[in-house]
């Protein structure tokens, strides 16, 4: 992989001669007090400031701050006028505008599109106290604060929205934030890198428009830079321009096929190879001055299934260290990505978590509540990005696949600080974790390998015989963490990957001797090949495996302790029959959901590219690609979701017109077998009195009627 800079070797800005702040300043008479003329960066942020690891404005303020630069917050502005983008002067390097730990749209709607009523990210909890799209608005609101200020955006939202991407919430597909926004630069993924460079070329007089070279970065240019070549991905594998024969390589990695071994073959500089058409194609041309054209914003706006095939282009260039730049037309402009930023080392990642954090909200908060900080005041986050590669997940997009972990003496110095400063502790470790808990430390065998590989999960279908699963350390680093003094327990409540986790069955005794408080979250997701498939998920036997070992392991060490299994309706792949005999199973199971996820589309996740073109781009798109099949319309999102939660008596009047329709009324009755009662209790459902009358096509009904009072919903994933 590349050869990078290491993050804190950089001479310190001069501005350093005023030390640490206390908190980061989000006033002028904090700035006063801490002897500042002026801001050299503000941090724009649509969360509440919270000075802790895990909040994104806090790590990059405190890792400029480390570097030398002046940083103010402008937490959650007021975006209706320019005026509040004003309260902390002009700055003197650059406005970074970020919406949050959270993509707006995500925060502030439901999968089903309605408003949500609270804000985790917002003291008390109060709602609307960020605009839809906030990059968007708070980039135009700085603009009209201080003109001729460079914007550079960041964070999950804008990367998210880095290229032309399907937007769930209006159902078009939109053009790239970058031009919306009208930012000098977007910074998408793990921001690190890019923004300490950044800031220090700015500072030595640099102007931004030059700086094109910066890995994780996006910009907007016109035409291709000398010494560059082009390969057009742009058209369908055969599809050639109107009048022109059919294009012989449309497909940059069909000559790239896995090596037994997991690595891509490599060719002398100059090889030609055959395409599937038996046209000899181009030279091979260098990677580091090689841009990969998308079909251009306009195409895949009108073209589903070019929108399709450009994702699965866009996601194949995702891997550091193979990654090719991209670029995308906008009308007479293009959008230029760089190549994804290099992982941070395990000492870079060390020293950017042991950062001067107060590790508690901004003081001018006083009493309120910020549910999101009290959720993790008192966890350890250990690692960062994911290889599980799910298609409805946005981490792969934005962290990356690649693991990115601490060490364990850092992770210990963590859980001692938190010991002696976290307000409130009581002794108990909330979680060690990250995007999933049991991947700290996994990694491909070979270096050169994890550089070459392009697939989009480490483990899916199987898990990749590269792949190092080894538990030992992890449970190690749990050992550890309950021997430092003054730690009662350390709980593990990140989700867990349980096909690796059956990997070494003492990890899981481990686990569940010492880390689950009764109950541990996991998310098989579905039980049918179909939806999994789509997913990227294991199938169901896995998580059978991980239960037997779970419950053997509880057994073992004399507690009582229950799996919450997490299940999805109306992804893509889904079908009504599907959900059906996934309500069974839980029946079956004795499992009564009380909390499920209906399918949000995210912008630039695989899944949702299958939702908005009904094609599946974890395989060669064409014209004649199979059709994936689609839940859209309220109706049937709303009875996906009411299989899930099939108990809940007001969910029955649809459920039965549904078994109806699809010819099992066999499973409307008031037995064991059967999935619903035939009759409805008083005030449920829409009806206002109860009807003991049973199903006509369901003979057996009234035989078992004197079973058929519906229980209460137990505790969500309990066993019956």
């Amino acid at each position: 992989m590349n050869h990078t800079p290491d993050l804190f070797s950089y001479r310190k800005h001069w501005a350093h001669k005023f030390g640490t702040a206390p908190e980061l300043p989000i006033s002028r008479a904090e700035m006063d007090l801490l002897g500042w003329d002026s801001c050299d960066i503000v941090i724009v942020t649509g969360d509440a400031y919270v000075d802790h690891p895990s909040f994104g404005m806090a790590i990059i303020g405190r890792l400029l701050e480390s570097q030398g630069f002046r940083v103010g917050i402008l937490a959650q502005p007021d975006w209706t006028s320019a005026a509040d983008f004003q309260r902390l002067g002009r700055p003197n390097l650059f406005f970074g505008i970020t919406a949050g730990n959270m993509d707006s749209m995500v925060n502030r709607y439901t999968a089903d599109r309605r408003p949500r009523s609270d804000d985790a990210y917002t003291p008390d909890a109060a709602p609307d106290r960020r605009p839809d799209r906030s990059v968007t608005v708070y980039a135009q609101r700085a603009h009209e604060a201080f003109k001729g200020v460079p914007i550079v955006i960041g964070g999950i939202e804008a990367s998210l929205r880095r290229i032309a991407h399907f937007d769930y919430w209006s159902e078009t597909v939109r053009r790239s934030v970058l031009l919306d926004a009208k930012a000098d630069l977007l910074i998408f993924g793990n921001a690190e890198r890019a923004v300490v460079e950044l800031a220090h070329r700015l500072a030595r007089g640099e102007p931004i428009a030059q700086i094109r070279d910066l890995r994780g970065t996006a910009f907007v240019s016109r035409g291709l830079p000398e010494g560059w070549s082009e390969i057009d991905a742009s058209r369908l594998d055969g599809e050639g321009r109107k009048g022109l024969s059919p294009c012989p390589d449309p497909n940059p990695y069909e000559d790239e096929p896995a090596c037994p071994d997991g690595a891509s073959p490599s060719r002398g500089a100059g090889a030609t190879t055959a395409g599937s058409d038996g046209q000899a194609r181009s030279p091979r041309l260098e990677r580091a001055t090689t841009v990969v054209r998308l079909p251009s914003f306009e195409q895949v706006r009108a073209d589903p299934v070019l929108y399709a095939h450009a994702s699965r282009v866009f996601h194949l260039e995702t891997n550091p260290g193979n990654a090719r730049a991209l670029v995308q037309a906008h009308g007479e402009r293009d959008v230029w990505l760089n190549p994804p930023p290099i992982p941070l080392t395990d000492a870079e990642f060390d020293r950017v978590y042991e950062l001067p954090f107060s590790r508690c909200p901004h003081s001018s908060y006083g009493a309120a509540r910020l549910p999101a900080w009290e959720m993790i005041r008192h966890s350890v986050n250990i690692l960062r990005g994911c290889f599980g590669g799910c298609t409805f997940c946005s981490i792969t997009e934005h962290e990356g696949r690649i693991i990115q972990s601490r060490s364990e003496d850092s992770i210990l110095r963590e859980v001692a600080d938190i010991r002696d400063r976290a307000p409130g502790f009581t002794g108990t470790i909330s979680d060690l974790g990250g995007p999933t808990a049991n991947m700290w430390r996994l990694a491909c065998r070979d270096r050169r390998i994890e550089a070459a590989c392009r697939r989009l999960s480490c483990v899916y279908p199987d898990i990749c015989r590269n792949l190092n699963t080894d538990h030992g350390p992890l449970i190690q680093l749990y050992r550890k963490a309950r021997a430092v003094p003054g730690i009662k327990r350390v709980l593990i409540a990140s989700g867990l990957r349980y096909d690796l986790a059956v990997r070494s069955p003492a990890y899981i005794r481990e686990l569940v001797t010492h880390h689950v408080g009764g109950y541990l979250k996991i998310a098989p997701e579905h039980t049918e090949a179909g939806p999994l498939g789509q997913m990227m998920k294991p199938g169901i036997g896995a998580y059978d495996r991980f239960k037997d070992l779970f419950d053997r392991a509880s057994r073992e060490a004399g507690k009582e302790q229950y799996l919450i299994p997490y299940f999805i309706s109306a992804h893509p792949g889904t079908t009504d029959e599907d959900m059906l005999n996934l309500a069974l199973w839980l029946k079956r199971n004795g499992f009564r959901l009380d909390q499920v996820q209906a399918f949000l589309p995210t912008p630039l996740a695989l899944a949702s590219a299958m939702h908005h073109s009904e094609r599946n781009p974890l395989k060669r798109v064409t014209r004649h690609s199979e059709r994936v099949p689609v839940v859209r319309g309220q109706r049937q999102r709303r009875l996906q979701k009411a299989f899930l939660r099939y108990h809940d008596p007001e969910n029955w009047p649809l459920l039965r017109q549904a078994l109806k329709d699809m010819g099992r009324a066999d499973l409307i009755g008031n037995g064991k077998r059967h999935l619903v009662p035939s009759f409805q209790p008083a005030g449920t459902g829409g009806v206002r009195e109860s009807r003991q009358t049973p199903s006509p096509r369901s003979p057996s009904a009234r035989a078992d009627s004197s079973r058929a009072k519906p229980s209460a919903p137990k505790r969500r994933g309990r066993p019956r």
